[in-house]
């Protein structure tokens, strides 16, 4: 059984399933069931939740820099005004940082990518575009996930603008799942 842990402070959280925000009180004890792209799962009496990285020290834990503050604290910094390479393969592995928060599997090994495509605008700049998918049409965490896939791709340093379109077609089954990911959750 996991250790509980009381929050140190008032933080916001936002309920599993239903995707609806919440502050969850100072005093709380909760239970981390996952620590997975930054952002904690917990339980406790209110059911599961979300808590988001910026608030993890809520939970005595420290909240990791995020990718463009390391980029900016690098010795060796490209000029300001430089534009940095982007390639297709950095978007793959920022999107494996983005978990279903129900689920210890990021969203590329369960299958609901569909497309990361890099799109140049008239300045030069790197514009991102995704589509993805969600397991359930009625998902209420559908629209959460893929904010959290933009944020994440809006850090990266050479990224100006990301878009996340959720689509239906195809649609998602578990065949699309990793070999890893059907391991993890029991179904290979």
């Amino acid at each position: 059984m996991s250790e509980k842990i009381k929050l140190s402070r008032e933080c916001d959280a936002m309920l599993i399933p239903s995707g609806m925000r919440v502050k969850l009180a100072a005093g709380n004890e909760v239970e981390v069931t996952h620590r997975l792209g930054g952002n904690l799962t917990v339980r406790g009496v209110f059911g599961m939740a979300r808590i988001e990285e910026k608030d993890a020290d809520a939970l005595s834990e420290a909240a990791p820099e995020t990718q463009k503050e390391a980029a900016a604290s690098e010795e060796n910094a490209a000029p300001a005004d430089a534009i940095p390479e982007l390639r297709e393969e950095d978007l793959w592995e920022v999107a494996k940082t983005v978990y279903d928060p129900e689920l210890p599997v990021n969203i590329v090994d369960l299958g609901l990518i569909y497309r990361l495509e890099i799109k140049k605008d008239s300045d030069g700049k790197n514009n991102v575009e995704a589509d993805m998918t969600l397991t359930a049409p009625g998902c209420a965490m559908g629209p959460m996930i893929a904010d959290d896939l933009r944020l994440r791709m809006e850090a990266l340093p050479a990224v100006g603008k990301a878009s996340v379109n959720i689509v239906w077609d195809p649609p998602w089954n578990q065949d699309m799942m990793s070999e890893e990911a059907r391991m993890i959750l029991g179904l290979a």
